[in-house]
């Protein structure tokens, strides 16, 4: 590196010289080249400063020589632009960095905000899902017992009716029993007033009455059993 910063310096020196040279096309292009080649050797202004004086101490310049002086620093402010314009660069990077940084900042934060908020999010669907598995499963139980309970419903719902239809049977059969019974007595007793209309007017008055009494109490018991039949 040394070296190199050595032969910079010659050639710098050597750029100086020719483009102080009495009647020689006053061109900065060299001295960009220089500053552009210091830049690439990494050399700051203060360095690039000393081999300016360098150069100039070697060409002998004075301040009687206002001319060239002028020149001179005419020549080592152009091979100081490409430092120049590196810095500017970098204050220009490290400010554009400096906005990355904020604008990752702020970036970070959002997406820590969004993380919480898809974590609660999660947990949200999760306790959700956990709610619709149980309700899935206490629904499941509930229709289990509602088919349980129909089933058992339709059973007391067949037994009521086969009982019903029991009792209807029932009802009738001893309908049928007492109005037989009641008929028969009837018979007998129609048979009985024919023999003593024969005989006896007042007691075929009496056999009458009797019968018009069975008469009524079988209508009753029709009576009854109709209703008894409503109820069922």
């Amino acid at each position: 590196m040394k070296q190199k910063l050595i032969q910079l310096s010659q050639r710098y020196a050597t750029a100086l010289r020719t483009h102080l040279k009495p009647g020689a096309r006053a061109s900065l292009q060299p001295a960009l080249e220089l500053g552009r080649q210091a830049v690439a050797l990494g050399v700051e202004t203060l360095e690039l400063a000393r081999i300016h004086e360098r150069a100039l101490n070697t060409l002998e310049l004075t301040t009687s020589k206002n001319g060239f002086i002028q020149r001179a620093e005419i020549f080592f402010t152009e091979a100081l632009t490409p430092i120049v314009e590196t810095h500017r660069a970098a204050r220009q990077n490290k400010t554009d960095l400096h906005r990355l940084k904020e604008t990752l900042g702020r970036r970070t934060l959002e997406l820590a905000v969004t993380n919480r908020q898809l974590k609660r999010g999660v947990l949200r669907r999760k306790r959700v899902e956990a709610a619709l598995k149980k309700s899935g499963v206490h629904y499941t139980k509930l229709l289990k017992d509602s088919l349980h309970l129909q089933e058992g419903l339709r059973q007391l719902t067949h037994q009521v009716l086969a009982a019903q239809e029991e009792e209807r049977k029932k009802i009738s059969l001893e309908l049928q029993d007492e109005v037989a019974q009641t008929l028969l007595g009837i018979n007998v007793r129609l048979l009985s007033l024919k023999q003593e209309s024969r005989i006896n007017t007042k007691g075929l008055k009496l056999e009458i009455a009797s019968t018009q009494r069975l008469v009524a109490k079988s209508a009753s018991s029709v009576r009854r059993a109709a209703r008894e039949f409503r109820k069922a």
